[in-house]
């Protein structure tokens, strides 16, 4: 007889998400730590109803795992709802930059996890996709720039996340490839979800892009009107949806000198002109080389890679695999996984409704 794994979920919360340099330039939201660990105390609660009975959680230098640690300590056993058994990922030294989202991965996919939840923005949750390979990732916006991980309540997410994780729900339907950009820079390879731009800056600097008529260059996997950061500028002008097999690819130039000029909100708080010379479709396995005489390339709106006398190669590439989660719950709701039948209330029809009777549903 074969043992079934046990349903096993990791979430990896990145302290420094929401906090960066950008908010003394823009006005963006601020994702305390407090704030942080609600949200992860929300998942906890919708796993469990989903029948998780495990979750792997990262533990790090903020106090995201201090404060889920101190509030699993004082639950009241009967009057709190139920939580999945958490076990903390602390067997590699805490750094404080993305080694420490990648250590977790590496950890909750060798212990089991089948989906990963992350809490972040764009930065995070490329390095998890980066760590991930095939396991289904969840991304959570409590970033600056969030246009890969969703702005969802914790709660829906987390209800998705577990009837994933379960096998609840057909996974051919309820999680999707993404699509991905790979950049190849010598003997340096970096994967974007989002976007990869090329720009005339010296240095890599605080890492944000603020003056558009330094850039040159702008690749993205898809491109959605509501969007914000870089890929704000191909959703205002030549849309490109998530689903889409295609990313698209665009020439930048100075506002004077531009055929199009797009009003593009390209940080919070932050709406400016972008002049763009020209743009196409981007295939599938298309590979692009960006000819920089010097400057540096940008990855999912944050300065990664100063370009030396190296040839720089973008491709198109199948990216983490994203659990989508309307597609998850409205499976539930087809299903009725999340719904139970009370006989001893009212009378219930053959198809299953309740009866209506005179003036109220009994």
């Amino acid at each position: 007889m074969t043992v079934q794994p046990e349903p096993t979920i990791g979430i990896v919360a990145n302290p420094a998400s929401g906090r960066d340099i950008r908010r003394l330039v823009a006005q963006a939201s601020v994702f305390p730590t407090a704030e942080k660990a609600n949200m992860v105390r929300r998942l906890l609660a919708a796993f469990a109803t989903t029948g998780v009975r495990r979750t792997l959680l990262s533990t790090d230098l903020g106090g995201i795992s201090a404060a889920v640690l101190r509030a699993a300590r004082t639950r009241r056993p009967g009057k709190d709802a139920p939580w999945p058994r958490i076990e903390f990922c602390e067997d590699d030294p805490l750094t404080g930059d993305a080694r420490d989202t990648t250590n977790a991965v590496h950890r909750m996919i060798e212990a089991g996890a089948r989906v990963i939840v992350c809490l972040g923005g764009d930065g995070t949750a490329r390095v998890a996709a980066a760590a991930c390979g095939d396991t289904a990732l969840l991304a959570l916006s409590t970033g600056t720039n969030n246009t890969f991980p969703e702005l969802r309540e914790a709660t829906v997410a987390g209800l998705a996340a577990g009837l994933v994780a379960t096998g609840a729900v057909d996974e051919s339907v309820t999680v999707h490839r993404a699509k991905a950009l790979e950049v190849r820079a010598g003997e340096r390879t970096e994967l974007a979800l989002v976007d990869v731009c090329a720009s005339l800056s010296a240095h890599v600097g605080s890492r944000a892009l603020w003056n558009p008529a330094e850039l040159t260059e702008l690749f993205c996997t898809f491109a959605e009107p509501d969007g914000i950061g870089l890929s704000s500028v191909p959703g205002l002008l030549c849309p490109v949806p998530r689903q889409a097999p295609e990313g698209v690819a665009l020439r930048l130039g100075p506002v004077d000198q531009a055929r199009f000029v797009v009003e593009a909100p390209i940080a919070p708080g932050l709406v400016v002109p972008v002049g763009v010379r020209d743009w196409r479709p981007l295939r599938p396995g298309d590979t692009a080389e960006i000819v920089l005489p010097g400057g540096v390339i940008a990855v999912d709106g944050e300065r990664e890679i100063e370009v030396g006398a190296e040839p720089v190669r973008v491709r198109l590439r199948p990216g983490p695999r994203r659990v989508d989660v309307p597609a998850v719950l409205a499976e539930a709701a087809a299903l009725g996984l999340l719904v139970r039948r009370n006989h001893r209330e009212g009378s219930v029809n053959d198809d299953g409704h309740l009866a209506h009777t005179g003036d109220r549903w009994s």
